[in-house]
């Protein structure tokens, strides 16, 4: 099944492979999704990144949270559950704003 860790504070140019090839440092990278608005079609700046296990997954947030790539410093987290709408239907997740707060880059805090 894998374990879903959360990626924000992504530039806008960086793709599904380079964050493919990054997270593999840690294991086993299963699947990567860069969310996309689903209004404009432009790129939010977050993904989400399964790793095969649980310590994958752990050691992926150990290593990565407040690393470079793409010229800035990336906040790796924890995926948040999933939205479920009202009408009971999974929602979206979108991005959470990764500069403030506990997943805030090393660098920053």
């Amino acid at each position: 099944m894998g374990v879903e860790i959360y990626v924000g504070h992504l530039s806008g140019t960086v793709t599904e492979d380079e964050v493919r090839k990054l997270f593999s440092v840690a294991g086993t990278v299963t699947s990567v999704h860069l969310v996309v608005d689903p209004g404009t079609g432009m790129y939010r700046g977050c993904g989400y990144v399964r790793m095969s296990t649980e310590d994958e997954a752990r050691e992926a947030i150990d290593l990565l949270n407040g690393a470079m790539l793409g010229e800035r410093l990336i906040v790796v987290k924890n995926a948040p559950p999933k939205q479920v709408k009202k009408t009971g239907s999974s929602g979206s997740r979108g991005c959470q704003g990764g500069r403030t707060g506990r997943g805030a880059p090393k660098a920053l805090k």
